[in-house]
């Protein structure tokens, strides 16, 4: 491989290293210089356009991360160019714009012959890390099942939205929401507003998102909200309740990863509905249930995990269809080397996503 595609032109016509973002400790994030390989059998090397910030990112940036031993290349939403492909790669060329979740099954295991391949211990076991930089290699088996060509009018910061829209996609395949329903969405964060598109895309009859701090909700409506309710407010069970005639929701989202978010979305569902449990809490957390609301209510807990190669799919094809304007939640961009603003910025909830444009 010409030494010359292992590293990018600076403004000068000069050849500078290529860059990645190396977490070394909560808090602590060096950009740093590195080759990118050349791909192997089965590999591309992709020249990053965009990476996507991530609730994940920011998490383990905070306090670390029991999945990812620190130090570590950082990053795993992206979209890009594809620089070089390895032995057997006929799909892609050098030159096609690529999208790609950073996961995939074994295809092999129990859960994969089950159709759980959320569930397989290499769905999550091999995340690729490193989407914060200029290059990242994507390994054969990501290439193989969960890798696609960018359609030309795809921006690709919407198109780095691949791996957050399968897991919305995974449990709306497990909720199945029906237009005539109401639906309310615990939590005004990026994955809630996810969520939101792709219900009004559906054309679910009615979603209100319920959240806290009002620039969040002031996004929750511009992105289409029925009605959006804040939680801070003394009337805010009273305004749930009112949903559906006053029978309340059909169908609760809870997308806040806190206890008390996953506690109120089981209060506010109304008898016989379902709560898809969507946002994870920290180990050890332990929920209590009513369980004569549960038994007697008839309630339906729902608990999505990951997705599968098919969520991936479809939401590529969601994606691809332009349906969901799904972009306007990226609202901020900030270039790789001021990536720890980035997270200054989502600590203090600034943004919604922002994109990193190395």
């Amino acid at each position: 491989m010409n030494s010359a595609r292992m590293i990018k032109a600076n403004g000068n016509g000069a050849l500078a290293p290529a860059r990645r973002a190396v977490l070394k400790a909560p808090g602590v994030l060096e950009i740093q210089p590195f080759t990118p390989p050349a791909p192997g059998p089965g590999e591309v090397l992709l020249e990053v356009r965009c990476a996507l910030s991530c609730g994940t990112d920011l998490k383990t940036w905070r306090r670390g991360h029991p999945m990812f031993r620190l130090p570590t290349p950082f990053g795993h939403e992206f979209s890009g160019t594809v620089a070089a492909v390895g032995e057997g790669i006929e799909r892609f060329q050098v030159g096609d714009g690529l999208m790609a979740a950073p996961t995939a099954p074994c295809g092999r295991c129990f859960f994969c012959d089950r159709g759980q391949e959320n569930l397989c211990a290499d769905a999550v076991g091999r995340m690729l890390m490193g989407a914060y930089a200029d290059f990242i290699l994507l390994p054969a088996y990501i290439v193989a099942r969960n890798a696609f060509r960018k359609p030309a009018g795809l921006p690709f910061e919407e198109a780095a939205l691949l791996e957050p829209l399968a897991c919305v996609v995974h449990a709306h395949e497990m909720a199945k929401p029906e237009p005539c329903e109401s639906v309310l969405i615990v939590g005004a964060g990026p994955f809630g507003l996810l969520h939101l598109l792709v219900l009004k895309a559906a054309g679910i009859h009615e979603v209100t998102v319920v959240g806290r701090g009002a620039q969040r909700l002031a996004w929750a409506g511009e992105l289409g909200a029925d009605r959006v309710i804040d939680a801070a407010r003394d009337e805010a069970a009273a305004e749930v309740a009112r949903l559906n005639g006053g029978i309340g929701p059909d169908l609760v989202i809870e997308a806040t990863g806190q206890l008390d978010g996953w506690h109120d979305a089981l209060a506010r569902v109304r008898r016989g509905g379902r709560v898809v449990l969507f946002g994870g809490c920290p180990a050890n957390t332990v929920l209590n249930v009513d369980t004569r609301r549960m038994h007697y209510d008839n309630l339906n807990l729902l608990a999505p995990f990951h997705y599968r190669p098919r969520d991936v799919k479809r939401a590529f094809e969601l994606l691809a269809s332009r349906r969901l304007g799904a972009g306007r939640i990226v609202n901020g961009r900030r270039r790789l080397a001021d990536l720890g603003e980035v997270f200054a910025m989502l600590d203090h909830g600034e943004v919604l996503k922002c994109a990193i444009i190395p």
